[in-house]
């Protein structure tokens, strides 16, 4: 089993980059499984689960926490570095 790694992508309210990245999963193959969204007191909590090569990948956006994925150290180092191409390819082109 393929370790696993969470890291906060950026802010939970930004709405640019959550376009990106579910572009991302979309070009990479993935498929949504699971979708949720909760309240509690002032937080608000969304979790969407994807499926990627037989594996989980969990995007959760909390506030106050951030927009963040949860996978396969791999798919997750994956993903930023095309988050990473994307943000920079905009900045260029604005």
């Amino acid at each position: 089993m393929a370790e696993q790694h969470s890291t906060v992508l950026g802010d939970e309210y930004d709405d640019a980059l959550r376009g990106a990245l579910l572009m991302i999963l979309l070009e990479m193959g993935a498929d949504l499984t699971d979708k949720s969204w909760s309240l509690g007191g002032s937080q608000v909590l969304e979790i969407i689960d994807f499926q990627l090569d037989g594996t989980l990948l969990r995007i959760e956006a909390e506030t106050y926490m951030g927009l963040s994925i949860t996978g396969p150290r791999s798919t997750v180092a994956e993903i930023e570095r095309r988050l990473l191409e994307r943000q920079a390819g905009n900045a260029a082109n604005p």
